[in-house]
């Protein structure tokens, strides 16, 4: 398993990129225009992260913050801000299957074989991503549904 990134939500981007990048140091690293789901995502790396990331897949680079920002306004509390911590994983069905049967719930599913979600005991959401390519759906996850929010 290898750590990717925490993703937090943010009001305004250009605000947000003025602290993290202006005033903190962060370089962006990488950017995501998604039109139909209304939403930007930016991947910042500090300084002495850049040669590592430089080195990893160009799909997926780490550790990285993803500041996530909704074009549409949205009241998110205190509590909606901290977004996920990522992690990559060798087999998502195996890593699910594990989890599960420790207790873990699956909250939203590989249905994909690329992504999953669960959450910590404190309720801290955990993306889980697929190594290299999305494995082929496959039962029981194809047509689990999602349990809960994350």
């Amino acid at each position: 398993m290898r750590y990717l990134h925490t993703m937090l939500r943010v009001r305004n981007l250009d605000v947000a990129l003025k602290f993290y990048v202006d005033a903190f140091g962060l370089k962006e690293v990488r950017r995501i225009e998604n039109d139909k789901g209304r939403f930007t995502l930016v991947f910042l790396c500090s300084s002495d992260d850049l040669e590592a990331l430089k080195k990893q897949p160009s799909s997926r680079g780490a550790p990285l913050v993803e500041l996530t920002w909704n074009w549409d306004e949205e009241k998110y509390g205190e509590d909606r801000f901290f977004g996920h911590l990522a992690y990559e994983v060798d087999d998502i069905y195996a890593t699910c299957e594990k989890l599960q049967k420790a207790g873990v719930t699956i909250n939203r599913p590989p249905r994909d074989g690329n992504m999953a979600f669960v959450r910590s005991p404190d309720l801290h959401s955990i993306e889980l991503l697929q190594k290299g390519d999305p494995k082929p759906p496959q039962e029981p996850w194809a047509s689990m549904p999602n349990t809960g929010h994350w």
